[in-house]
Formats: structure tokens, sequence, C-alpha cells
């Protein structure tokens, strides 16, 4: 009897390493542009600001509503899915999103995007208890530049400490820990359907935490709204697509261009330009976050070329 194998349901997209940057670069204008709208919903910009829990309400509101018109022509089906795990990444990326739309109504959108670079890191060392990674010296390095920008980022001092960079900081933290179930997914589901089951679980889930908080939107904060969820769903599928166009070491490194966007608009709508801190500090992490993605293209290159591994620390 034949054994079927069940770990390639489907023939793998065609590498293009060109169409892998330019989707890469545009979820990053994406991704720059969700975090601006965040900031116009959580400040007086457009009206009476909206609470952070208001703000990822829509944003999963609306990205599930984007995503669900891409599955429908995709004639995307949902197949058994792992539903505690579904629901413990939504509870890490709901706490991510809304910590980080809560820190950009308050500091500046680079210092928040730079700070949430910090999510790999984090991923790399929950890993260790919760996946069984082994680290090694130069994954250890990587993280220990990454934080010193981080506490260059966060100013601690009396005088110049920012709350709100702690609120980015949480962010990060959550998001890391979402990635140890996304990597548990990845291994079971496809991309579409964690997307959508994701961003559904999340709409139920902010729909009943942010009802004490809910105020009328203007129409100007609707809008935004919509967008902010529309560009949140644009970005997640530039990004997979980017990264089933490409390896993952080729096109990790364009996704830093979201903090030049994210100064960009913050500068073209809210005049705030970064201080030699925040770029200095922005330069430190993003430097730990590409070494660290260098050290995981060295790891997938060497299993490529060997088909054991010995466990061997990196």
């Amino acid at each position: 009897m034949k054994r079927i194998c069940m770990t390639d349901q489907s023939p793998a997209r065609p590498q293009n390493p060109t169409a892998a940057v330019g989707l890469m670069v545009l979820a990053t204008v994406f991704i720059a542009g969700t975090t601006l709208c965040a900031k116009a919903l959580g400040t007086d910009t457009l009206g009476t600001p909206l609470h952070p829990l208001q703000i990822s309400h829509g944003r999963f509101v609306f990205a599930f509503m984007g995503l669900l018109c891409v599955a429908a022509v995709l004639r995307h089906k949902i197949k058994a899915p792992d539903i505690k795990l579904h629901i413990s990444r939504t509870l890490c990326g709901a706490t991510g999103v809304t910590l980080m739309f809560a820190a950009v109504a308050f500091i500046p959108l680079s210092d928040a995007t730079a700070i949430s670079f910090l999510n790999p890191v984090f991923g790399m060392l929950l890993a260790i208890p919760f996946l069984g990674e082994k680290v090694g010296p130069w994954r250890w390095a990587a993280a220990a530049i990454a934080f010193v920008g981080a506490l260059v980022l966060l100013r601690p001092s009396p005088d110049t400490f920012q709350v709100a960079s702690m609120l980015a900081l949480g962010a990060a933290f959550a998001m890391g820990c979402e990635l140890i179930f996304i990597k548990k997914l990845a291994d079971r589901e496809p991309p579409m359907q964690i997307l959508l089951v994701n961003n559904f679980i999340g709409w139920i889930l902010m729909s009943t935490v942010m009802i004490p908080f809910w105020i009328a939107p203007t129409t100007a904060q609707w809008g935004v709204l919509v967008a902010l969820g529309v560009m949140m769903a644009a970005a997640q599928t530039c990004f997979i697509n980017a990264m089933a166009r490409a390896d993952a070491s080729y096109v990790t490194p364009f996704s830093y261009l979201t903090l030049i966007f994210a100064a960009a608009y913050d500068w073209a709508i809210f005049k705030s330009v970064p201080d030699w801190i925040s770029v200095l500090g922005a330069v430190i992490i993003v430097s730990g976050a590409a070494l660290l993605a260098w050290r995981e293209a060295v790891n997938r290159s060497r299993l490529r070329r060997v088909p054991h591994s010995g466990g061997g620390r990196v």
C-alpha cells in the first residue's frame, strides 16, 4: 500500500523575488498607515478621541470584512480550525494591537513602531520554554542589542521616562506571545484560514470588551475606522503573499521600511520630527532585529543542507 503524504497538499507558489519585495514594501505602507489611523482616532484630530478598545474593535471588524471578500473571490473554505489555538493567538494579538493603538496617541509613530520590532525577540525568548527551542550566542546577542535600543527609546530617567513607551513595549511582548501561537497554527492550517478565523474571533472578542467605552464616532472617524481595517487586511494579504514568493530571509529586511513610512506619516500629518534619541534607539533595535533575521536565515540554510539536525545552539 502506498503511503500518502499530507504535508504538501498544494503546489508551491512560483518564486518571484521582485514581486515579493514589492508586496513587502506595500505591506509596510499599509502597516504604517494603520498606526497613523490609530493616532488620528486616539487623539482629538477628528473629534472626541476614541478608546483604544473601540479602535481595535473597528480594526477587527473591517479587516474581517475585507478578508472575507478576498476569501470569497478565492473560494476559500474553512476546514477544521484549532479553535483553542486561534483564541489564544487572538487574545495575544488583540492585546498587542490595543496597547499599540494606545501608545501611538502619546508618542511619535516612529518610536512606537521601532519598539514593536522587539516582538520577534520576545517570540524567540518565549520559544525556549513553550516550543523547546535552543538559543545560542548569536541570537542572545541579537536580543541584547535590540533591548539596548528599547532602553534608549524608553528614556529611563525621572525627567524623560514615558509611560506610553511602556505601552508600546507591552504591545511588543503581547505580539511576541502571538508569534508562538502563529508558529503552531502555521504547521496545521493555511494562511488565509488563520487570518479569517483570527479576525472573526477578534471581532467577537472586541465587540464584548469595548461596550463600556463606546462613543458614537463622527463621520470622519467612521471613515478612518474603515480605512484602518481595510489597510490591516491589505497588509496581512501582501505580507503572506510576499513570504510565499521568496525566502523569508530575503524579504524580511524590507519590513523595516515600516519605520520610515511611519516617521514620514507622522511628520506630514502631525508635524512630529524624531529627535536624535529616537533615531539612535530605532537604529539599535533594527540592528538587533536584523541580526536575528540573518541568524534565522543561516539556520534555515543549514537545515536544508543537513537532513537531521543535532540540535546544536546557534
